[in-house]
This record gives structure tokens, C-alpha cells and sequence, in this order.
């Protein structure tokens, strides 16, 4: 039942990865939209994410936050899906490996060079992604050595992975080079990423003002 997945977001937002992800499942689930400063800082939603920022899922009464977070759980909550590789299979390693250099090193590099932010020199041993430019090469190498990222298989890791670099693309926060965007292309070509985005650009509220 839809009352058993519950996904709260913003159309435009983290949780459009989330969205996306969801739509892979084929799960029926129920969408509790927020607006930021609104509900989303509200009593209610606090107590599911006292951080007051989504995404977030309900399933039952598991509740999971932070995007890659739900991503994995999601991949093993819905096995049929065949969205991760099984408990003991080698490709898990590739698989964990690449879902969470996407949460942190590359989330945070990117973060910082958009917002404007460079390391003192010397000093790249106190951050965990090292450098802008390491992450981006190791990304590259990455998305060049197959097709997914762990085998011949789509996982939840590509879809993390990838909308991470999509979205920075196509806002300028993430360099153009050819492997990322042959790696993105295939993915945005998935039917369930193109409903994901149809339905959350549908959500997205009119602007304001003339």
C-alpha cells in the first residue's frame, strides 16, 4: 500500500534523486511535499528530521534521511528491484565504494569550489576529498572503466553517482569532460529518470512576480 512508503521533498531539491530512485523500485508510494521555511521547519516535520531538510522516507516505521542513505536502504528493503548487488557478492564492495564518494568526497568538493571556498595550501590532508581535482580524476576513472559502476549492472550507486554529476553539469559546478557525459546520457535515458523528472517539473512551483 502507498500508506506504507511515505517520501517527503521539495520539487526542487535533493529529493529529486530520491524521487527518482523510487520510481526505479516501482514501489506505490505516497509524496508529502514541504516548503522550505514552511513545513519543513514546522513541529511535524522536525520530528521525522530534526534537521528540517529533505529528503526523507517513511517505510513502515523506519524512517531514513540524507539521500545516499536512502538510496541504499531502499535497494535492500526492495531486493526484486535488483537496484545492489546481494550480501556477499564481490560487486558490493564497488558498489558501497562509489554510492558514498558521491556523499562525501564529491558532494563536498563541489560544494566548496561552487561556494567559493579553496583549501589553504599545505592543507588538503585535513579535508576528506583532497582536492577539486582529485575528485574530479577519480570520478573520471570511475565512469570510464564500464558501463555502471559496479559491473554490468545498474545500481542504486549509478543513480547517486550520476545525479550528482548531471546536476552539475548542468549547473556548472561539475566540469564537462566526455566520460562524464556518455556516463550521464545513458542513465538520463532511463525511463524511470525520465518519469522521476516529469513529475517533480510538474511539482515545481510558479515563480513569483512578473
Amino acid at each position: 500500500m502507498a500508506e506504507d512508503l511515505v517520501f517527503y521533498t521539495h520539487p526542487m531539491s535533493r529529493g529529486r534523486v530520491v524521487r527518482w530512485m523510487l520510481e526505479e523500485l516501482g514501489q506505490p508510494y505516497r509524496t508529502e511535499l514541504l516548503d522550505y521555511g514552511g513545513s519543513m521547519k514546522a513541529p511535524a516535520y522536525l520530528a521525522v528530521n530534526p534537521m528540517g531538510k529533505v529528503p526523507a522516507i517513511r517505510h513502515g516505521g523506519t524512517v531514513v534521511t540524507e539521500g545516499a542513505a536512502i538510496c541504499a536502504y531502499l535497494a535492500d528493503a526492495f531486493p526484486a528491484a535488483a537496484l545492489a548487488p546481494p550480501p556477499g557478492d564481490p560487486r558490493r564492495g564497488p558498489y558501497y565504494r562509489w554510492l558514498f564518494f558521491a556523499a562525501g568526497p564529491m558532494e563536498a568538493a563541489v560544494v566548496n569550489r561552487s561556494l567559493g571556498f579553496e583549501l589553504p595550501p599545505g592543507k588538503e590532508r585535513m579535508a576528506g576529498y583532497g582536492s577539486y581535482a582529485d575528485v574530479m580524476n577519480a570520478a573520471e576513472q570511475a565512469v570510464g572503466q564500464g558501463l555502471y559502476l559496479a559491473g554490468d549492472s545498474f545500481t542504486a550507486a549509478d543513480l547517486y553517482f550520476g545525479a550528482h554529476l548531471g546536476w552539475g553539469m548542468q549547473f556548472g559546478t561539475i566540469e564537462k569532460r566526455p566520460a562524464f557525459e556518455a556516463y550521464w546520457a545513458r542513465l538520463a535515458a532511463r525511463p524511470a529518470a525520465i518519469r522521476a523528472a516529469a513529475i517533480d517539473d510538474a511539482l515545481v512551483p510558479p515563480q513569483q512576480g512578473g
